[in-house]
């Protein structure tokens, strides 16, 4: 990833200044909470704001203190940047499942239980907290009622529908939303110098997550990766039901590579609808342009249109360890069109 500059007295979070205005006027107030939910898409900026939350909760520099904002060059901030900062902890989730298990969050609650070793704050984050099964979200309720002095809870998730309503209603919740490609465009070519032509291909493709955007300019792999991607669906709609149902079981294989398969396909039934009604939106994924619009003319709208539902149901149902993603896949590509030509 491409590091930009970081301006004094400004937070290192692009795209999203009213959620940073906001955590600002709490600790300006002396309002600052125990416990915060991040909630947002994935590569929308979730995990960036809750280090810069953690940075400026620890940042030493009296001047920048006083702004409410990271100062980016002391001890503290340079060591959550690197990720070795003692007193700043992350959550790790299962290296198969994905899932957030019961036996981490004791671990994270005991870690939070103790005093900071040289900061101001003890800053726990739950990154994918909706990954965490039912047992593991009992397990943080004690510290999010009684959470230790100097201790601060940051969760993040891409929305509260799998979490447990005593969670949120105990926690600040902080809705992150995409952002204009016009916002994503302006990040890359003012922040990170990035060519008129690329930065403009790349905030459509973003879907307004500028995480994804910048993670492209370093990382060459992720546009090859979305290519593949798209050709998979292009040429799944050739296929008979069995070829579906042989696919659907070696996607299954790997159940973490999924979700952000299933969110590109949700664009690009999005494109697909957008061309087949006419609405003269630019689609997302304007350079497949071509392919979009021959389908577009195979297809009427409650063929784009269920195609789309049901990629987001999948997507939603994928989420609970409990489906089995092979009959979810399956089911899906049933829904999908072009059957009749297999």
């Amino acid at each position: 990833m491409i590091n930009a500059p970081l301006t004094p007295h400004r937070w290192p979070v692009y795209g999203h200044d009213w959620a940073v205005d906001h955590l600002r006027k709490s600790m300006s107030h002396g309002r600052a909470r125990h416990a915060y939910l991040i909630t947002g898409t994935e590569s929308l900026g979730k995990l960036t704001l809750a280090r810069a939350f953690a940075m400026t909760l620890n940042c030493t520099d009296p001047e920048a203190n006083a702004a409410n904002c990271p100062c980016g060059e002391c001890r503290s901030c340079l060591r959550i940047v690197s990720g070795n900062h003692p007193d700043v902890t992350y959550a790790e989730h299962d290296a198969t499942t994905g899932a957030l298990k019961i036996e981490e969050i004791r671990r994270m609650t005991s870690m939070l239980a103790l005093k900071p070793f040289e900061a101001r704050h003890r800053i726990a984050i739950f990154p994918n907290f909706d990954r965490a099964q039912d047992r593991a979200q009992d397990a943080l309720l004690k510290t999010l009622e009684e959470p230790p002095p100097n201790a601060v809870l940051i969760l993040l998730a891409e929305s509260t529908d799998t979490l447990l309503s005593t969670i949120t209603s105990r926690s600040q919740v902080i809705p992150l939303r995409p952002i204009p490609a016009e916002g994503v465009y302006a990040i890359l070519t003012e922040r990170y110098q990035v060519e008129a032509d690329h930065a403009h291909l790349l905030a459509n493709l973003s879907a307004g997550r500028p995480g994804w955007a910048i993670r492209a300019l370093g990382d060459s792999a992720l546009l090859d990766q979305r290519t593949d991607a798209l050709n998979m669906l292009e040429e799944l709609l050739s296929r008979n039901r069995a070829g579906r149902f042989d696919l659907a079981d070696g996607l299954s294989k790997d159940r973490l590579a999924i979700r952000p398969l299933l969110e590109l396909w949700q664009t690009y039934w999005r494109d697909v609808l957008l061309l087949v009604t006419g609405s003269g939106l630019t689609p997302s994924n304007s350079d497949r342009i071509e392919s979009l619009e021959r389908l577009a003319r195979e297809l009427d709208a409650n063929d784009a249109l269920d195609a789309m539902q049901a990629t987001r149901t999948t997507l939603e149902n994928i989420t609970s360890t409990n489906v089995n993603a092979r009959l979810a896949l399956e089911v899906m590509f049933l829904d999908y069109p072009g059957l009749a030509r297999g």
